[in-house]
């Protein structure tokens, strides 16, 4: 003889509901959880610079030192002619250097000597005027893209142009401008 079918109880239905949400949370964790935090890339910038200083015919600005919790993550100097970072042939004398900041911001330092206004609105994606900057009693040209996410200083000096880019604020740039130095 068959026995009867119970009604299914509040506890029966609890114990379902575990036995699908166990596995499912299981598999949600999995698919969420990432690195803790993000590898970074160090470069030993300062043999560059000093490298771009002896090589360059013109004033190399660099740091005399990168401040506390900043890290440097790109730098290089490349000579005309010379293969440049994207492995093209150089058309200028060109000194680069990229740095973190302490909150996670990147700003880049770019040095050319040849067809400035071609390498500008290359290196501030077609930037536009957006006043000036006076650093160290130097006026820098600010420039900020379309979008109002990436602001930039420019300073064209005797033979040589100096860009320095950023999703940054003018004063944070201005900031970064203000510890470049031509000797260290």
């Amino acid at each position: 003889m068959a026995r009867a079918r119970r009604s299914p109880t509040a506890r029966d239905m609890v114990l379902s509901l575990l036995v699908i949400m166990i596995p499912v949370a299981i598999f949600a964790a999995l698919l969420t959880s990432g690195p803790d935090k993000p590898t970074v890339q160090t470069v030993d910038w300062q043999s560059v610079a000093s490298r771009a200083r002896e090589q360059a015919p013109y004033e190399v600005l660099a740091p005399a030192a990168i401040p506390a919790g900043w890290r440097a993550t790109r730098a290089s100097w490349t000579e005309v002619g010379q293969p440049d970072p994207t492995g093209q042939e150089s058309v200028r004398n060109r000194w680069q250097l990229g740095v973190l900041t302490d909150r996670n911001i990147y700003l880049e330092l770019d040095q050319v000597d040849k067809q400035p206004a071609e390498f500008v609105e290359q290196a501030t994606r077609e930037a536009v005027d957006d006043g000036v900057s006076r650093v160290d009693g130097n006026e820098w040209k600010r420039l900020v893209t379309d979008d109002d996410r990436t602001r930039a200083l420019v300073h064209a000096g005797a033979g040589v142009t100096t860009v320095v880019t950023g999703d940054a604020s003018y004063q944070q740039l201005e900031a970064f401008v203000g510890l470049l130095r031509t000797d260290q």
